[in-house]
C-alpha cells in the first residue's frame, strides 16, 4: 500500500501463531531473508540492529515450530562457519511472502474507501 510521503498508509502484518509462540511473522521473515542473503545469523542480526542472542532465539523458535528446520548452522573449520536456509525455510519464506501480497490485494477496495474517511 504505497502512498505519498506523509499520507496514510496501510501495513497488514500476518503472524502465524503456534501455541504461545509466534512461529513466523514479519520480523522472522526479514531475519530468514537476511540469513539467506548473508549466510550468517550474526550478520543478519547486525543488519536488523538486533543482538546475536535475540536472532539465535528467533531461529530456535522457528526451527521448533516447523516440521523441519528453516535454518541450519554450518560448522566452522577454515571458513568460521555460518548458517544456511534450508529448503523448508525457502518454502516458508516464499509462501509467507505470497500470503502477504495476497492480503494487501484483498484489502485494496476497503482501504480506498477507508482513506476517504481519513483526514489527510
Amino acid at each position: 500500500m504505497k502512498s505519498r510521503p506523509g499520507s496514510p498508509s496501510l501495513l497488514p502484518r500476518l503472524r502465524i501463531v503456534a501455541g504461545k509462540d509466534i512461529a513466523f511473522g514479519p520480523g522472522k521473515a526479514e531475519l530468514l531473508a537476511l540469513v539467506a542473503e548473508t549466510g550468517s545469523i550474526g550478520e543478519a542480526a547486525k543488519r536488523m540492529e538486533m543482538s546475536y542472542m535475540r536472532a539465535w532465539s528467533l531461529v530456535q523458535m522457528m526451527n521448533r515450530n516447523f516440521k523441519a528446520p528453516v535454518i541450519k548452522a554450518v560448522r566452522g573449520g577454515n571458513e568460521r562457519g555460518g548458517a544456511a536456509v534450508t529448503e523448508t525455510g525457502r518454502r516458508v519464506l516464499a509462501l509467507y511472502q505470497r500470503m502477504e501480497k495476497a492480503s494487501r490485494k484483498a484489502v485494496q477496495a476497503d482501504w480506498r474507501d477507508l482513506q476517504k474517511l481519513l483526514r489527510h
